[in-house]
């Protein structure tokens, strides 16, 4: 008999509570809140299924990878910025070390023991992977209301690369700002060689018919797999910008982080881009991703994803989209502007639930560490975020339960 999330989730706590909580404190003392919780998420995510056996290799025997990775998550589940504080704090606190799986404070491996084994993590992506085992074991047979899909900034230290312009490029620039120095009359090429400007076209109602371009890449991913759509992001570290609500625009410098969380605040797909990229161009890889774990109802999207490549994939997954309309500007006065599309009562009611994707961004870079980042490059950086992402997604699942 399958049993559902709810009566899954009280199975759990009724173990943790009379079977796992008492055997540790046997050994480690009573146990506080946060220890307790990390205890929970320990628990609840499978780590030990992904990570490789290291026994009857040649050479030094590895230290314990397993101890390792549940010292990341410790590290995300405690808000710890560096992996130097994480260090200081297995030393000092006994708890924290005896969960992790280390009983004494000697045999805390060094510092550079532990930059290797996140370099391990990372290039076998292993918070992905245990994190999509995650949401399958706990999400599979449950009915999702709401899918909330929006982006948020990373910052990052390190230096975006400038572009490379090869030789020709660069001699047909210098050739057009000498041109355009010594050409004093201002007449463009096309009005030297005679052709005619003339004025310009009018269209009924001041906009001009849409017609979908097959050169965006938006009309290209609807028909690539998933592993050619993630693959064709760019993923180097650019300059982003972003309007404020109060209409300035703020910049940083680094990544993007996009996300589709379910209702109860429960992320499910994670894709980390460069910042220069428009929220637009991952919405389809994202809903393609999210639609092959969980089974949801409603897309909840602001209007950076007001697209019609967007919302013709939403409907061809069985999906609703609710879009924030994009308030375009009139500039032709000749014609009467065309009313914009507007909300009706029940889908401005069902927009309400996209901020709860604003409330996952913000424990993210307040309580699990998302906002302190001093590892370099797209797969470590994507790696430290989906430590912070597990753990919140293990601590979310355990709130449905109280």
């Amino acid at each position: 008999m399958k049993l559902n999330l709810q009566h899954q989730l009280t199975q759990f706590s009724h173990l943790l509570q009379t079977s796992l909580f008492p055997a540790l404190e046997e050994s480690l003392g009573k146990l506080d809140e946060r220890a307790r919780r990390l205890v929970a998420i320990l628990e609840m995510i499978p780590l030990d299924r992904f990570i490789p056996a290291s026994s009857g290799w040649m050479g030094r025997p590895q230290k314990n990878r397993n101890a390792l990775a549940c010292a990341f998550v410790a590290r995300s589940a405690y808000g710890i910025g560096t992996t130097r504080g994480l260090m200081d704090r297995l030393h000092n606190d006994a708890q924290m070390r005896g969960i992790c799986g280390w009983k004494y404070a000697w045999q805390i491996p060094h510092e550079a023991t532990f930059s290797r084994a996140f370099a391990e993590f990372a290039l076998m992506e292993l918070p992905q992977l245990v994190h999509e085992a995650l949401i399958a074991q706990t999400q599979m047979n449950r009915l999702i209301g709401h899918i909330a899909r929006d982006s948020t900034a990373i910052c990052a230290r390190e230096r975006f690369p400038e572009p490379q312009r090869s030789r020709r490029v660069r001699e047909k620039m210098k050739r057009a700002a000498v041109r355009a120095a010594t050409d004093k009359s201002g007449a463009s090429a096309r009005g030297k060689k005679g052709v005619p400007l003339g004025p310009p076209k009018r269209y009924r109602g001041g906009k001009r018919p849409y017609k979908p371009s097959a050169k965006t890449r938006l009309h290209r991913q609807r028909s690539m797999t998933l592993e050619a759509m993630l693959a064709d992001l760019p993923r180097h570290c650019s300059l982003g910008v972003k309007s404020s609500q109060d209409g300035n625009q703020e910049y940083w410098r680094g990544y993007k982080l996009h996300l589709d969380v379910a209702d109860g605040q429960i992320p499910i797909s994670c894709v980390l881009t460069a910042a220069s990229l428009h929220d637009s161009q991952v919405a389809i890889p994202l809903a393609t991703m999210t639609a092959a774990r969980v089974t949801s109802l409603y897309d909840v999207m602001d209007s950076a994803y007001d697209a019609t490549e967007i919302m013709q994939h939403s409907r061809e997954l069985g999906h609703v989209p609710i879009v924030m309309p994009v308030k375009r500007m009139r500039k032709n006065l000749l014609f009467p502007p065309v009313p914009a599309r507007s909300f009706s009562w029940a889908e401005a009611d069902r927009f309400r639930e996209r901020t709860m994707v604003e409330r996952v961004y913000a424990r993210l870079k307040d309580e699990f560490g998302a906002r302190d980042i001093r590892v370099r490059g797209h797969r470590k950086i994507m790696t430290h975020l989906m430590f912070a992402v597990l753990a919140l997604t293990a601590d979310q699942i355990l709130r449905l339960a109280t």
